[in-house]
């Protein structure tokens, strides 16, 4: 008999948050979230998401043994300032027992009809900047920390549940060896005379704080023709401030501005934090620290985190500016291999972007979403 519970306790966030460390265990290609980093996205007097959203989590048990679990999650400036009646959910993990990922999603179907909602998707996160997506390709790749793994089953249990896939991503690597500049070194120098643009490097982390309200706003005009977009609030942008920027390397940000220091594109890449975060299993005491620094200064391995650039600046050769002065930074730094996150398989311009550059899709993932308001009488 399977029965769920509610997570209202401290200790039963603990039990949600480390419910994956026993499922993956003897996984390779896993990478474990940072334990105390995910109770405090959790925290309301933390998070200011919760300002415009609705998070309940919920543990499966079946012989006093929690065997999944799942967070249901409602935006309301998605559902309210965009009018899509969406019921999401993340944070699914399940055993490989199709009855407990029925009765976990029929927690969210229920949620999700309790407030008027029209289907259900996921798993997501909050917004864009979460994670996303069930894996369906790449099971034995090594993962990263902006990603969700998952055992092969997932996808099985969603399609046998009558769900269908709602967006579909690809993740890419690219060896730097494969990465010509000859394919936009030249260019880069014109667009910045045509349009009286210049790059801004930056030494230190603090440097870049005064510039990132700009661009978040660069990041929502980029993104928000995009089917996923939901758009990210002040208190929001600068809880992400506080809890992205210290993983940051200055040299690994890139922005792009005009003639009256305008920004009008960015990129943000981070070391590969995946093996480091292995080694630490959840724990930043008492050595997590030195793993997570260690791979800041030496990971010859970089992940593409961010890129934006004003629709008004799109389609003309801006980003060349950016990949001229990644390229020069990672063969300065030895950098052997770029691995990009999810991009949508529709997001066309992310995709002409990365073309000359030999990339090779190693993973595949997608959510799945399922209608689930009642059918009106004729």
């Amino acid at each position: 008999m399977i029965s769920l519970k509610e997570v209202n306790t401290k200790q039963e966030l603990k039990t949600f948050i480390k419910f994956p460390f026993a499922l993956y265990k003897n996984s390779k290609s896993w990478v474990p979230p940072i334990i105390s980093e995910e109770i405090r996205s959790f925290d309301k007097s933390v998070n200011p998401v919760f300002k415009d959203a609705d998070a309940f989590l919920y543990l499966a048990y079946r012989n006093n043994k929690v065997v999944g679990r799942i967070a249901a999650i409602i935006n309301w400036i998605e559902v309210n300032n965009q009018n899509i009646k969406k019921m999401r959910f993340g944070w699914f993990d399940v055993i490989d027992n199709i009855e407990v990922t029925n009765a976990l999603l029929d927690k969210v179907h229920e949620i999700g009809k309790k407030n008027n909602l029209e289907f259900v998707e996921g798993p997501v996160g909050f917004s864009n900047l979460d994670k996303v997506g069930v894996l369906t390709e790449g099971f034995d790749e090594i993962g990263n920390m902006i990603t969700w793994h998952n055992h092969p089953y997932y996808a099985t249990h969603f399609e046998q549940l009558g769900y269908d896939v709602g967006k579909r991503y690809s993740e890419n690597k690219m060896k730097f060896e494969n990465i010509r500049p000859e394919s936009f070194a030249r260019i880069q120098e014109l667009i910045k005379k045509r349009y009286q643009l210049k790059p801004l490097n930056f030494k230190t982390n603090k440097e870049i704080l005064p510039y990132t309200d700009e661009m978040f706003n660069v990041f929502s005009k980029s993104h928000e023709v995009l089917s996923s977009f939901v758009e990210i609030s002040q208190d929001q942008r600068d809880y992400f401030k506080k809890k992205f920027i210290p993983f940051l390397n200055a040299e690994y940000v890139k922005f792009v501005v005009d003639k009256n220091d305008k920004l009008v594109a960015f990129g943000i890449v981070t070391p590969s934090y995946a093996k480091a975060l292995q080694k630490m299993n959840g724990k930043l005491f008492p050595f997590g620290l030195f793993h997570l620094l260690n791979a800041k200064k030496h990971s010859k391995t970089v992940t593409f985190y961010l890129i934006g650039v004003l629709p008004e600046y799109q389609n003309k050769g801006v980003t060349a500016i950016i990949f001229n002065e990644f390229h020069r930074e990672f063969e300065e730094k030895g950098v052997t291999l770029c691995v990009r996150g999810p991009e949508l398989d529709d997001n066309e311009a992310i995709h002409k972007l990365w073309k000359n550059f030999k990339p090779v899709t190693h993973k595949r993932r997608c959510t799945f979403t399922k209608i689930i308001a009642e059918k009106k009488p004729l």
